[in-house]
C-alpha cells in the first residue's frame, strides 16, 4: 500500500506514525510546504519572549529524525498543488528547485491545518506587521523585536494566540496594547469570566481596547500607525495580526471534496472525506459538535493528535474506530492567571436553543490554612431537567489545569452535576480543601435544581425596581469598600435579630462577596416566611468586575 499525507505538523505526523506502526511494509510518503515537521506551534509565543531559549526545543521531531526512526519518506518545503481524487494522484511542487511532478497514491490523508486572516486592510503589507502561524513567523518576529530597537507594540485580536504574544511581548518590556473588534477577550469563554482576566490584564499596565474596530496601517518614518474606527491612531513599533484563523480547503475543493457546513472539510464518524479513498484531519476539518449537534471546526493541537491515531487505525484496518467530536478544552496562560475552558459557553448554548441553568463559584485553590492558597472563579452551565453538564469555564491561578480536566472528562461523557459532587479527588493541605472547588460546583448546582438556591445574576441586578429590596449582607466595611448601589447592609450574622427590619411583601435580592453567606442568607429567610428571595450567583466579586469591563465597553 501507498500512503501520501498532505501536512506534517499535528495531525499528519501523527497519522504517518501510526500508520508505520500499523503497517511496517507500506509506502508512505509525508508532503510539508514549511521547512519544519512535527513542531510545537503552541510554543511559539514563549520563544519569541525569551521563556523557552533553545530554539531546538520546539521541534518534537526533524524531517531526517523522523525519516530514520519510522522509515517515511518525509519531504519537506515541497508544496501539494493539487489533488486528483478520480486518478487517485497528487501534483507536487519542490519550493527550492521548482520541480514540479505526479505521484500516486492507495490512500491520501489531508492535514493541511489553518491559515491565519490577513484582511485586505490598507498598509497591511508594511514592514512591521506579522502574524503568528509557524517557525518562521516566528523567527521573522523575534528578529525584528530584537533587532529594530522595538519599545511599542500592538496585538490585534484578544484570542488565545494573541494574548500569550501580549504576554511575552510585556515581559520583554515593550509597552503593549491589545485591540479587540468583539466586547471581550476570549471568545470561546463569557462575558464574565472573560471580565475577571481583562481586569488582571489592566492590572499589568497593558491598553485594552475592547469593541474597537482597526481600519488599517500608515508607516510614518520608522513608526507604524495602526488607524481605528473610533479614537486616534496608535503609534507601534511591531503589530501582530491574530484575528484568527480559517481552515486551509483550497485541496479539498479542487478535488470535489465535500465541504461542511461550517466551511471545513466534512467527514464522517471515520474521518473519511467525501471520497472514500481520502481522510482528513487537524484543524481543516468539521465535525459534529457532542452537546450542539451543529458543525463545529477546533483549532486544537490535542484533539489533532487523537484525530491521527484514529484515522490510521481506520486506513489500516477498516474503519475501526469512531471519531467523537471534540468539546474544544483549552487553557492559556494570562499573565499571572490561568484560564481554562470545556464544552459550549452559555451564550453558544442559548444560540443553539438549548435550554441552560449557568452558575458561578469561587473557592481556594487548596485549604485556606496552608500558605499560597488562592482563589479561582468556575463557571458552570448544565441542563435544568437532567443536570447534564454542557461546559466549564475558570479562571484563578493555581490548580485551574486539574480542575478544567476532570470538568472536561464529566462534560465529553454527557455525566451530571451529580457527579461533581460525588467526585473523589486526593487531598492534602498542599493541593486541595476537603471539599475541592469541584465539588462545590456540584453542590452549589445541586442546590439549584433541588430550588434550595434561587438565583439571579450579575446583569439582572439593573432590573431591581424600587419596589424591591437588595440586601448586602457582608460586614459593614466590606458594604463601606464597595456596594451594590441602593443596596441596604445586614450582615448575615444579624439577620436572624433584625428580622423586623424587613417587609415580607417585597422581592428581596440577596448578595455577599462570594455568594455562600448569600446562600446561607437565603435559607434563613425562606423558613422565616420570605418567599420571594433570590441570591446573586458569583456574588459581589463577580458583579464588580464584569459591571466594570460592561461599561468600558458600552
Amino acid at each position: 500500500m501507498k500512503y501520501i499525507i498532505v501536512g506534517a505538523v499535528a495531525g499528519g505526523a501523527s497519522t504517518a506514525a501510526r500508520l508505520r506502526r500499523l503497517d511496517e511494509h507500506a509506502e508512505i510518503i509525508i508532503f510539508e510546504k514549511g521547512a519544519y515537521i512535527s513542531y510545537a506551534n503552541c510554543g511559539l509565543p514563549y520563544y519569541i519572549g525569551n521563556v523557552i531559549t533553545d530554539r531546538n526545543k520546539l521541534f518534537v521531531q526533524t524531517a531526517s529524525a523522523f525519516n530514520q526512526r519510522f522509515n517515511i519518506d518525509v519531504r519537506v518545503q515541497t508544496e501539494v498543488l493539487e489533488v486528483n481524487a478520480e486518478a487517485k494522484t497528487i501534483k507536487a511542487r519542490n519550493q527550492k528547485t521548482g520541480e514540479e511532478y505526479t505521484e500516486t497514491y492507495d490512500k491520501l490523508v489531508l492535514s493541511p491545518g489553518a491559515e491565519p486572516i490577513r484582511p485586505p486592510l490598507p498598509g497591511i503589507s508594511n514592514e512591521g506587521i506579522f502574524t503568528l502561524r509557524n517557525v518562521n513567523d516566528t523567527d521573522y518576529i523575534k528578529s525584528y523585536v530584537s533587532q529594530k530597537s522595538v519599545k511599542k507594540a500592538v496585538v490585534i485580536g484578544g484570542g488565545f494566540i494573541g494574548l500569550e504574544m501580549a504576554e511575552n511581548l510585556h515581559d520583554l518590556g515593550l509597552e503593549v496594547s491589545i485591540i479587540e473588534m468583539g466586547n471581550q477577550i476570549l471568545a470561546p469563554v463569557d462575558f464574565p469570566i472573560a471580565a475577571i482576566v481583562q481586569q488582571h490584564i489592566r492590572s499589568k499596565g497593558v491598553d485594552l481596547r475592547l469593541s474597537t474596530a482597526v481600519t488599517g496601517f500608515d508607516k510614518v518614518g520608522d513608526k507604524l500607525m495602526v488607524n481605528l474606527k473610533s479614537g486616534d491612531p496608535i503609534e507601534a513599533d511591531v503589530v501582530i495580526l491574530s484575528i484568527g484563523v480559517k481552515p486551509d480547503t483550497k485541496l479539498a475543493v479542487g478535488a470535489g471534496l465535500k465541504i461542511g457546513d461550517a466551511r471545513g472539510i466534512w467527514v464522517n464518524e471515520f474521518l473519511q472525506t467525501s471520497n472514500p479513498d481520502i481522510y482528513a484531519v487537524g484543524d481543516a476539518i468539521e465535525f459534529t459538535n457532542p452537546i450542539t449537534g451543529q458543525a463545529l471546526i477546533t483549532y486544537l493541537a490535542g484533539p489533532a493528535n487523537k484525530q491521527g491515531r484514529i484515522c490510521a487505525n481506520n486506513i489500516v484496518l477498516g474503519n475501526v474506530q469512531a471519531y467523537h467530536g471534540a468539546i474544544n478544552t483549552a487553557i492559556v496562560k494570562v499573565f499571572d492567571m490561568t484560564v481554562a475552558t470545556a464544552g459550549t459557553a452559555a451564550k453558544h448554548l442559548t444560540t443553539a436553543n438549548i435550554e441552560h441553568i449557568v452558575s458561578t463559584t469561587h473557592n481556594g485553590s487548596h485549604a485556606g490554612y496552608y500558605p499560597g492558597s488562592k482563589q479561582m472563579s468556575i463557571q458552570i452551565a448544565f441542563s435544568p431537567k437532567t443536570g447534564q453538564l454542557y461546559s466549564a469555564q475558570i479562571a484563578g491561578y493555581d490548580g485551574v489545569d486539574k480542575r478544567i480536566d476532570i470538568l472536561s472528562s464529566i462534560i465529553k461523557r454527557k455525566s451530571t452535576i451529580y457527579e461533581l459532587i460525588e467526585f473523589e479527588h486526593a487531598y492534602a493541605p498542599p493541593y486541595s480543601s476537603a471539599k475541592d472547588p469541584v465539588n462545590m460546583a456540584g453542590f452549589v448546582a445541586e442546590n439549584i435544581l433541588l430550588e434550595r438556591l434561587r438565583i439571579f445574576y450579575w446583569n439582572d441586578s439593573s432590573k431591581i425596581t424600587d419596589q424591591d429590596l437588595l440586601i448586602d449582607v457582608r460586614r459593614d466595611d466590606e458594604f463601606k469598600n464597595g456596594k451594590i448601589a441602593n443596596a441596604i447592609n445586614i450582615p448575615v450574622d444579624e439577620l436572624r435579630a433584625r428580622l423586623g427590619e424587613i417587609p415580607k411583601d417585597k422581592k428581596l435580592f440577596i448578595y455577599c462577596e462570594a455568594g455562600l453567606r448569600g446562600y446561607l442568607a437565603q435559607r434563613i429567610l425562606l423558613q422565616n416566611g420570605y418567599n420571594q428571595v433570590q441570591n446573586l450567583s458569583g456574588g459581589y466579586q463577580l458583579w464588580n468586575a464584569a459591571s466594570k469591563e460592561f461599561a468600558a465597553v458600552s
